[in-house]
């Protein structure tokens, strides 16, 4: 998994509440368990229309946002059924950060295992991010994760809270098997007494 320290990118607003996971990646991208190919259907209902041309409007689509790195939504982001491809999906389009005022528990938790920052702020403070990433792609917003800071174009920085043990994660680009791995020489250690005090096991 990419470390995450500094982000500075373009920011793409989607001003909805109760974006679920569905609406993030819709239940027949769910067969593969690749976690790569899944940026092309990302927010696939919303970005193409029954022929399968692109929707101009929808924000993705607009040249000032195809290689948006941040997201600016809306309340209880990534609600909806528990899919991993969630995050995959968001990831392998190029979204490393999520701004929103609240999310679903296990789709939070699931960013973070994936490599993805999930920013909580208070609705007046994603209201103005918005009202930035609305500027396009001149507006960019820089995240700080060292700092737990996200400033926007114009300068003005806010503070956010993250969980010490996810934020040391991130940091490292430890997932689960990366935190298994950190503990490798433990449990050579552990097999190897084991294999002398219990031979026949």
């Amino acid at each position: 998994m990419d470390k995450f320290e500094t982000l500075t990118g373009v920011a793409a607003p989607l001003p909805l509440i109760n974006v679920d996971t569905d609406m993030i990646i819709p239940k027949q991208f769910l067969k593969t368990i690749k976690r790569s190919g899944l940026g092309v259907n990302l927010f696939d209902e919303m970005r193409y229309d029954d022929d399968g041309n692109e929707i101009p409007d929808f924000v993705l689509n607009k040249p000032a946002y195809r290689d948006a790195q941040i997201l600016v939504s809306g309340d209880n982001f990534g609600c909806g059924s528990s899919r991993e491809h969630a995050p995959w999906a968001l990831l392998d389009f190029g979204i490393r950060a999520v701004i929103a005022p609240s999310y679903a528990d296990i789709f939070y938790n699931n960013c973070f295992k994936n490599g993805i920052l999930p920013i909580v702020l208070p609705q007046d403070q994603v209201d103005a991010l918005m009202r930035d990433a609305e500027k396009g792609e001149n507006a960019r917003i820089t995240v700080d994760l060292e700092n737990q800071t996200v400033s926007g174009a114009d300068g003005t920085t806010y503070s956010f809270e993250v969980d010490a043990f996810k934020k040391h994660c991130l940091l490292n680009g430890l997932d689960d098997i990366g935190l298994t791995l950190e503990k490798a020489e433990a449990i050579r250690g552990f097999e190897s007494q084991m294999a002398d005090s219990r031979p026949w096991v």
